[in-house]
């Protein structure tokens, strides 16, 4: 190993140049602005200790020490650096590299810089000395000199002896840099170190050299970058009495001038230029880092960048579009289908789903859907505004209730305020447009469905075998993202079918027959005579018959399950015991869907009859109208199957993008569109993982919110009250909910039972048979529990939620939209549940709380 190095040298290793000259070497090596200079390795350190003998000064002097326990050690061990004259070889090598900077009289820094500094988990800071305004050979080679000796401080020992690094094994380099004859300079973290906060960068600035900032002589300016615009997005200019200058001896504190104290040292985009640099060397190391920077002449110089290793643990983001309105907000429907606290990947595909099928998806400036911790909810205040504004609203009313369920007595949704002519103005235009794409599409359906399983098939094939970065982006662009919109725009015309047959059709049932015959009378629509949400209990009585294989099994229902929407979570056909596990559970059932089905088939002929007898001349038309609605309920069905399938093309490719580009699964943090810059090589994004993967922790320990909320909901406050209503939260009506369990009468019949009440379709696989399954929301992931069960009561749902339409069509009594069973019932409780009245009572409680009641 030589005695020097240039600056850029790639054999300058924390070896050879200690952690603060790997560090610059490095930077240099990457392009970034860092003063010229050299390195005066630790071979010449060891060459000076060893050729005059000092090396085994210092070790009988600690052992010395170590003896008599004096404390004193250090100072006798520096003073050795001071006598005898340097090794001829190494002075003549430092002589030249010092005279190729300048003409032997440049101005530099000299700067201590250890082996064991600067480490990942160790920072030594400020244990060794740094020498500024340093100008000659002759006052060079002091300060080298002072600089080695710096290594044997009483501090540095004891700082030494306290992490357990053995003194033999440290040595000492030296980095000779060109002064910058600095304006400003200072601080900057790339992350928030205190504020845990990791999408922002951290930027303190101070006028003069940086001395007074490291050293803590002067309360810097404190700016605050964002990562992704560089903008700054908070700044607290500080009283700066302070500043560090240039002298002839070295350097010296002097006051600032009184123009400058309390002016900003940096403009907004000279920290954005920080903030950019600091990124760049955030991505050069792969992790963040502590930067030393100064400006000279308009130009930022970096002067070091060391491992953050005070970070505390990140805030967490807030996800709450609820604030700073005063609407309400339902969870129900949508809470069936994105159950889950949703990654902000889910989310951002869950937005682009519903910009691309929602008209007027925002209002006033306020969404239709919303993000409150994490759940999905939309704004019934927007879409009743908007059928009001079109004189749609008692049709509204009935439609609402049918999709999310009854409003509690004397609760009204409040509008927003905006007049009839500017909603027209602002929703006319788009309407017209979407409607004509509707017609179009609705054309194309048959096609579509046709075509779709293979084609997404192929496409997720296709992205888990992309090669690169590059290629997946590519594959993005040019297929799945326009395939994913087309299959968006394929259910909203799926959705459009039929008009508002459904609203119609069940207020005309309910009039002739009551609600009893109208359940029945809409049931066994589907194909092959049953709804769609029937499909994965069917086709596994079909495979336990011997009438499918496995494999035709998995293509139909593999990609079906409880948390389908959700990118993050494994498809059902991921686990390879799935299928074992439900044909297990199938054989424990009394009575199988096939049964179940052929007495709701008789049933419903017996309805048909009395309508028939009653009302002779109705039958044809209510019929075909009851046709029209099954058609158009089938093909929203079957087009939904394909959204649930075009989400796990979705997953693989959140999958594959983190393996393409070594970011791995903290892409499910990122939204598409960071996921896609990700891809193109810009790892800034990835600095927002902590904060969101520890909102969506948090989020994730709560309980579910309520159903209904209205006004600023804030998840943590409400979950910390224990007096809070499971089934509803009014910023405005603070009444305590009921004891009583009571919901929508959804499937009729009386049922009596043990409960089990259970959060989660994996913890519903201990259901007993005859047992009442009590929960908080289903969809299509548990059809295949509903043949062990003898009734179902859930606080979320309304008519045509999951729940109610698989207990209709098997006849099993259900009371859903409760808001309080899982609160007021607990495992063990025997209940009786009248699925006509929709009541719930607890005739006998349980002995003792089972832990699936906790």
């Amino acid at each position: 190993m030589g005695f020097v190095l240039a600056l850029d040298d790639a054999g300058a290793t924390l070896e050879t140049a200690g952690g603060k000259g790997a560090a610059l070497s490095e930077l240099a090596r990457g392009g970034l602005p860092v003063p010229g200079g050299f390195h005066v390795t630790t071979a010449a350190y060891q060459e000076f200790v060893t050729s005059t003998g000092v090396a085994d000064r210092i070790r009988t002097e600690l052992a010395a020490e170590s003896e008599s326990e004096d404390a004193g050690a250090g100072a006798r061990i520096r003073a050795f650096f001071d006598e005898g004259p340097l090794p001829s070889a190494l002075e003549q090598a430092i002589a030249k590299a010092y005279a190729e900077l300048g003409d032997g009289t440049r101005t530099v820094a000299v700067r201590s810089s250890a082996t064991a500094e600067d480490l990942p988990d160790l920072s030594f800071a400020g244990q060794q000395d740094t020498y500024l305004n340093i100008t000659g050979q002759s006052a060079l080679l002091t300060a080298v000199r002072r600089c080695w000796a710096s290594l044997w401080t009483d501090r540095a020992i004891a700082y030494r002896a306290r992490a357990g690094i053995a003194h033999e094994d440290v040595s000492l380099a030296v980095v000779v840099q060109e002064l910058v004859a600095a304006d400003a300079a200072g601080v900057m973290f790339t992350v928030d170190p205190l504020g845990g906060r990791a999408d922002r960068l951290v930027v303190n600035a101070a006028w003069g050299l940086g001395e007074a900032v490291v050293s803590g002589l002067v309360t810097p300016d404190t700016l605050l970058v964002d990562r992704t615009s560089l903008a700054v997005v908070e700044e607290r200019i500080a009283a700066k009495e302070v500043m560090t200058v240039p002298t002839a001896e070295g350097t010296a504190e002097q006051p600032v001038p009184a123009d400058l104290r309390e002016a900003p040292v940096l403009s907004a985009p000279e920290a954005g230029e920080l903030a950019r640099l600091g990124l760049a060397i955030e991505e050069l190391y792969g992790e963040p880092r502590d930067v030393e920077w100064a400006r000279e002449a308009g130009s930022f110089r970096i002067l070091q960048a060391r491992p953050i290793t005070t970070v505390a643990a990140p805030r967490p983001e807030v996800w709450n579009d609820s604030t700073g309105t005063d609407s309400l907000w339902t969870s129900a429907n949508l809470g069936e289908a994105v159950p889950d606290v949703m990654t902000p990947a889910t989310w951002s595909f869950v937005k682009a789903f519903m910009g691309d099928v929602m008209v007027g998806a925002s209002l006033e400036g306020r969404p239709m859907y919303g993000n409150i911790g994490g759940r999905f909810y939309m704004n019934l205040s927007v879409t009743a505004t908007l059928a009001a504004a079109f004189g749609q609203g008692r049709k509204f009313a009935q439609a609402n209730e049918l999709v999310f369920g009854r409003l509690p007595e004397g609760m009204g949704i409040p509008l927003l305020p905006a007049s009839k002519v500017r909603v027209w103005r602002d929703t006319i235009g788009e309407a017209v447009a979407v409607m004509s794409r509707i017609r179009t599409n609705g054309k194309q359906l048959p096609a579509f469905l046709e075509e779709a399983p293979a084609r997404c098939e192929g496409l997720r094939a296709r992205v888990a075998a992309a090669a690169t970065a590059q290629d997946l982006s590519a594959l993005w662009e040019a297929e799945v993202a326009p395939y994913f919109r087309r299959c968006c725009h394929m259910l909203q015309a799926a959705t459009r079918q039929g008009g508002d047959s459904l609203v119609k059709v069940r207020g005309t049932l309910e009039s002739l027959v009551g609600e009893q015959d109208a359940d029945l009378m809409t049931t066994g629509l589907g194909d092959e005579g049953q709804q769609a949400s029937m499909g994965p209990l069917l086709g596994l009585e079909r495979l336990a018959r011997g009438e499918i294989d496995r494999d035709t099994y998995t293509r139909t229902y593999g990609h079906r399950g409880p948390h389908e929407f959700e990118v993050s979570f494994p498809r059902p056909t991921e686990d390879a015991q799935w299928i074992d596990r439900q044909l297990a559970a199938l054989g424990t059932v009394e009575e199988d869907a096939g049964l179940r089905l052929a007495r709701q088939t008789k049933a419903r002929s017996a309805a048909w009859d009395r309508l028939a007898a009653e009302h002779p001349r109705r039958v044809a038309a209510i019929r075909g109208a009851v046709d029209t609605w099954a058609a158009s309920a089938r093909l929203r069905e079957a087009t939904r199957t394909e959204i649930a399938r075009i989400f796990w093309l979705l997953r693989t490719f959140v999958l594959r993008a983190g393996e393409v580009s070594g970011a791995g699964e903290d892409l499910f943090f990122l939204s598409r569109e960071e996921i896609l810059a990700v891809l193109g090589g810009n790892r800034a994004p990835l600095a927002a993982v902590p904060a969101r993967r520890a909102a969506y922790e948090g989020y994730r320990a709560l309980p579910t919110y309520p159903t209904l909320i209205r006004g600023e909901f804030d998840p943590a406050t409400w979950a910390a009250d224990p007096n809070r209503r499971a089934d509803l939260f009014d910023a405005h009506d603070t009444t305590p909910a009921t004891d009583t369990v009571a919901g929508s009468p959804a499937s009729g019949g009386v049922a009596e039972g043990i409960a089990r009440v259970v959060a989660t379709v994996e913890e519903g696989e201990v259901i007993q048979p005859g047992e009442i399954l009590v929960t908080t929301v289903t969809n299509i992931g548990w059809t295949p529990l509903f043949t062990r069960i003898s009734a179902i009561v859930t606080d979320v749902g309304a008519n045509l939620s999951h729940a109610s339409i698989v207990a209709r069509e098997l006849g099993i009594p259900a009371v859903v939209g409760c808001g309080n069973a899982t609160t007021r019932i607990r495992t063990g409780d025997r209940i009786r549940v009248d699925g006509g009245r929709g009541t719930v009572d607890v005739l006998e409680a349980a002995a003792t709380a089972s832990p699936e009641a906790a």
